[in-house]
């Protein structure tokens, strides 16, 4: 939501925010100019703001409702008959009054890469462009609006079904299987979603895979794309899933400018990549958003290709995101890890939980690996700081992968080591 709200500024919006705590982002806004926000939410210091600068309209993030309904902002803009929606109404505002075209990025997994990706080649071609990451790059801002564009670039997630408020130019499907399992309780729920978030696009372009499995019915509204096409191993990025995601965009560009395939392919050759995608903390450990069986293969498959070239072993720590995913999916894990030399698995970041569901403990999860021999349960402590710097000096890669945000892995790793 912070991105947005750069957008909305640099779109002629007066902008004023809020947030529990203070952070590296509320820091990065205000950088990028967004500095009237105030740090704890409560309903005296809205009151404040509005009296100054009377709000019209009051967006928040999904976490805050599904946390607390009544939260205090909340109630404040209820009571004071303010506008208020979540972040999907006032980005279809902004979109329409600026005459923009949306281009989505849709799926269950590298949606942000493939985000990146996007922005990253439109850029290099010097079209004008607006968009929203949800990561840090070198080479974009997190949020962007150019008066000059005609496309906006969005990953649209189907948390909470957020995607289906959009009806997009182009989107592009990165991959489908079965997540968030508290929004969508079927795997028919999240698929009929997809379908319909496909219905409401002008264009659809999509693996074969992900066809099959939606169960879709060719129309001209949809290119289906084979995932061994021989010019994807022409992308010289690391793993495979990498240069998939790679090959998707290149296909959405190619139809949006007419650039040629070969000059995409080598524009997209030189992506930097981004913040919590394999990104290098200190010598030899990455941290990566990697936190469904899915993601973890894409994770291992440039790890692997990584450590291969120095002739390393690859060593794992897992965080899962989320103990309500685990009850889903902990048989799907199998053979992800495949390639890792050793699997430190440590417990659950909660976030949104079900209290009735129990915390399944590593030690339980790591049972449904294909190999449960690779894999040690362990603490987030001394002790494991003390294993990873073993493993640093004998010169192994040692990949951190954790999807949480505040006290996660990821934040711990950079904390500890860097």
């Amino acid at each position: 939501i912070g991105p947005l709200a750069m957008v909305a500024q640099q779109a002629g919006y007066t902008v004023s925010g809020s947030d529990k705590q203070d952070s590296q982002y509320i820091d990065y806004l205000k950088k990028h100019g967004v500095t009237n926000i105030h740090i704890g939410q409560s309903s005296e210091a809205l009151a404040k703001v509005h009296d100054t600068t009377p709000i019209d309209w009051y967006v928040y993030s999904s976490a805050v409702e599904k946390e607390n309904a009544d939260a205090p902002e909340l109630v404040f803009v209820r009571n004071q008959d303010i506008k208020h929606s979540k972040r999907d109404e006032l980005l279809n505002q902004i979109i329409q009054d600026k005459k923009l075209q949306m281009i989505a990025i849709a799926g269950t997994h590298g949606k942000t890469t493939t985000t990146a990706l996007t922005v990253w080649l439109l850029s290099q071609l010097k079209t004008p462009l607006s968009y929203i990451l949800p990561a840090k790059t070198s080479f974009a801002e997190m949020g962007h609006f150019d008066p000059a564009s005609k496309l906006f670039i969005y990953e649209c997630d189907e948390f909470d079904r957020n995607f289906l408020a959009y009806q997009p130019h182009l989107s592009l499907i990165t991959g489908v299987s079965w997540d968030h399992h508290e929004i969508f309780p079927t795997r028919e729920d999240y698929q009929e979603a997809f379908k319909e978030f496909i219905s409401q696009s002008d264009r659809t372009i999509l693996w074969q895979e992900d066809y099959d499995y939606l169960g879709m019915t060719s129309t001209s509204k949809l290119d289906v794309l084979e995932s061994d096409h021989p010019t994807v191993e022409e992308v010289t990025l690391a793993g495979r899933y990498t240069r998939l995601d790679a090959w998707l965009v290149i296909q959405g560009v190619h139809e949006l400018t007419k650039t040629p395939l070969k000059e995409l392919v080598k524009i997209a050759s030189d992506f930097p990549g981004l913040q919590r995608r394999m990104e290098q903390i200190v010598s030899n450990l990455y941290s990566d958003y990697a936190h469904t069986p899915e993601k973890i293969r894409g994770c291992m498959s440039v790890a692997t290709e990584m450590a291969s070239d120095k002739k390393q072993n690859v060593v794992v720590v897992y965080e899962p995101l989320t103990n309500r995913r685990q009850h889903y999916m902990a048989d799907d894990y199998g053979d992800c890890f495949a390639g890792a030399s050793k699997v430190y698995w440590i417990p659950s970041y909660l976030a949104r939980e079900d209290p009735k569901q129990r915390i399944i403990p590593p030690s339980e999860l790591i049972t449904h690996l294909s190999d449960p021999s690779i894999a040690v349960a362990m603490e987030r402590d001394g002790e494991l700081k003390k294993t990873i710097q073993e493993h640093l000096d004998k010169g192994d890669m040692v990949v951190g992968m954790a999807g949480g945000g505040g006290d996660s892995l990821d934040e711990w790793l950079r904390k500890e080591f860097s």
